[in-house]
């Protein structure tokens, strides 16, 4: 299945007799709220769902994102319509990284189809399609997550991902390098991660995916093979989960990391390097 869908791809699909599930899962991380937006226009048929309090658990020691319990996220899901047995499609503003999430989620937790639409909101508007201020009401859906369909880390296993295979830091390199650090308590990157930020999953100047094969390349000149073991962190497993959709598209498997830099750095028991990557 793949992972992304167009905007052509899904105006066709919302026109057939039983659409996707749609979500709009607009989000800035130290923004404003997605929902006000969301409520100003969104693609018809869309149930919002906000990240902070629905895709994630509040924060601590876990990391600014620590997984959501389970329970709520199940409700959370029922309450926007999402079954088992219907694909869902999820979209953000347009930088994709909140819509991964969400489409991380909900494969880890055993949903069988779910695809993130390619450039969001952006794409779909520039493709002609309307927006709605209509806010549904879908019947409840039966989603019952089974979380395990995807490699989940811990930070123990990010650091053994680094030492065996490749961890990717998704992050901007300027923290990668310990050069700034706006949010977390140190600066730096787990030792042994590869600087692989994730705005170079885009095509320059716009949001939607490079293409497989470009993404692939990418991702070789990082260091990952078939055969390599893959991880990915980021800040605090937002921006982290569109690397792993990316390598999803170039058909690369990878595990995430959630926890992120944002719970490793909080442990002043593990280490840190600075600086950039060993050529």
């Amino acid at each position: 299945m793949n992972a992304i869908i167009t905007a052509t791809e899904l105006a066709s699909e919302l026109a057939r007799p039983t659409p996707p599930v749609l979500l709009d899962v607009r989000y800035q991380l130290g923004g404003p709220p997605g929902r006000p937006e969301y409520a100003a226009g969104h693609v018809p048929g869309a149930v919002y769902v906000d990240l902070d309090s629905e895709l994630a658990s509040p924060p601590g020691p876990a990391g600014r994102h620590p997984l959501p319990d389970l329970d709520a996220f199940a409700e959370a899901m029922r309450a926007a319509g999402v079954r088992a047995d219907r694909p869902v499609v999820v979209y953000d503003g347009g930088q994709g990284w909140a819509a991964a999430r969400a489409w991380w989620l909900l494969r880890w937790t055993g949903h069988p189809e779910v695809r993130v639409l390619d450039g969001g909101l952006a794409a779909w508007q520039a493709a002609g399609g309307v927006l709605s201020t209509e806010q549904p009401a879908p019947p409840a859906g039966d989603f019952t997550p089974l979380p395990g369909a995807l490699p989940l880390l811990t930070a123990d296993d990010a650091a053994g991902v680094a030492r065996r295979g490749i961890l990717l830091d998704a992050r901007a390199a300027e923290r990668y390098r310990g050069e700034v650090e706006p949010i977390d308590r140190v600066a730096g990157h787990i030792p042994g991660a590869v600087s692989a930020p994730t705005t170079e999953n885009v095509v320059e100047g716009d949001t939607v995916f490079r293409d497989a094969a470009d993404l692939a390349k990418r991702f070789a000149s990082l260091g990952v093979t078939a055969d390599a073991e893959v991880g990915v962190y980021c800040g605090s497993g937002v921006s982290a989960a569109h690397q792993v959709l990316a390598l999803a598209v170039a058909g690369i498997p990878a595990a995430l990391y959630v926890g992120s830099w944002s719970e490793w750095s909080a442990d002043s028991s593990r280490p840190v390097a600075t600086g950039p990557q060993p050529g």
